[in-house]
């Protein structure tokens, strides 16, 4: 299943949760794995707290510190922060499904990284049934 995500500011974490929990309930998967794969390379995907807005914002910012608009980067498009943003979140997480549901921590949530925004970002989720 691909689904598209539209961002809305330069830098934002999107919460996916809930359409990567339909992609699992649509295919009818029990047990197995789900990948969210984001194929972007100025855009990432995680997994962390979901109940506290205040987290993405902090790794937003920690995130700024340690790939700083204003460094020397070599890269012409003016977007290398993007780039090293997206590297260092990854752009995919793999997720267990359990009767027929994502496996997810009380306070966790999938997110949609956005570096480069506003833009339309696809989001591609794969689903591996467990075998026994």
């Amino acid at each position: 299943m691909t689904f598209i995500v539209k961002t809305t500011r330069r830098e934002e974490f999107a919460d996916i949760t809930s359409r990567v929990a339909d992609a699992v309930r649509e295919a009818g998967l029990e047990k197995g794995l789900c990948l969210v794969f984001v194929p972007h390379t100025t855009a990432g995907v995680t997994v962390n707290e979901g109940a506290n807005l205040d987290v993405a914002t902090d790794i937003l910012a920690a995130l700024d510190r340690m790939a700083p608009r204003d460094f020397p980067f070599r890269h012409a498009e003016g977007n290398s922060p993007a780039h090293v943003k997206a590297s260092l979140m990854g752009s995919s997480v793999t997720l267990s499904v359990a009767e027929g549901r994502l496996v997810l921590g009380a306070w966790q949530g999938v997110f949609l990284c956005e570096f480069d925004g506003p833009r339309a970002r696809k989001v591609l989720v794969s689903l591996i049934p467990e075998r026994l």
